[in-house]
């Protein structure tokens, strides 16, 4: 008997104030909401893109996400080309986002993958990437992959 396929579904993030986050993961990755609650106790945000649903927020934090404790590590998304990347950077430097490395770069030494690293605001580390097209760039982390150091 084998395992049915699995495929990951949603993505529930914690967040300190919806009304940002919901913004900038709305301009950062073009979603639109397609359900919300933005008053009272209970806040969050379901977004998504051509009816799926791929990020839900949840207004139920305080501090910044913590990179020293057990937990999600960065959240990814995989977009067509390196020029979606590039559009991407371009989206986060008009944000005031700073990326974590210098620019595109690849997902490690020779690989030809890559994408940009940054973090949401609530330092949430996140990843936009391309299958091919990042070997433009030196690997910011020698001898480990780059999506595992930032």
């Amino acid at each position: 008997m084998s395992a049915p396929a699995l495929r990951t579904g949603h993505v529930g993030l914690n967040v300190t104030d919806l009304a940002r986050s919901t913004a900038f993961y709305r301009q950062v990755f073009d979603f639109e909401v397609f359900g919300e609650q933005t008053d009272g106790d209970r806040r969050y945000a379901f977004l998504g893109r051509d009816g799926t649903l791929v990020v839900t927020l949840w207004q139920q934090s305080g501090g910044t996400f913590a990179v020293d404790r057990p937990g999600l590590h960065h959240l990814s998304f995989q977009v067509p080309d390196i020029e979606a990347v590039r559009r991407a950077e371009a989206t986060l430097r008009g944000l005031g986002v700073q990326p974590l490395h210098d620019g595109v770069v690849p997902h490690g030494e020779g690989a030809s993958s890559g994408g940009v690293f940054f973090t949401d605001p609530d330092g949430i580390r996140l990843e936009i990437f391309a299958p091919t097209g990042a070997d433009t760039a030196p690997a910011p982390t020698q001898g480990a992959p780059t999506c595992g150091f930032f």
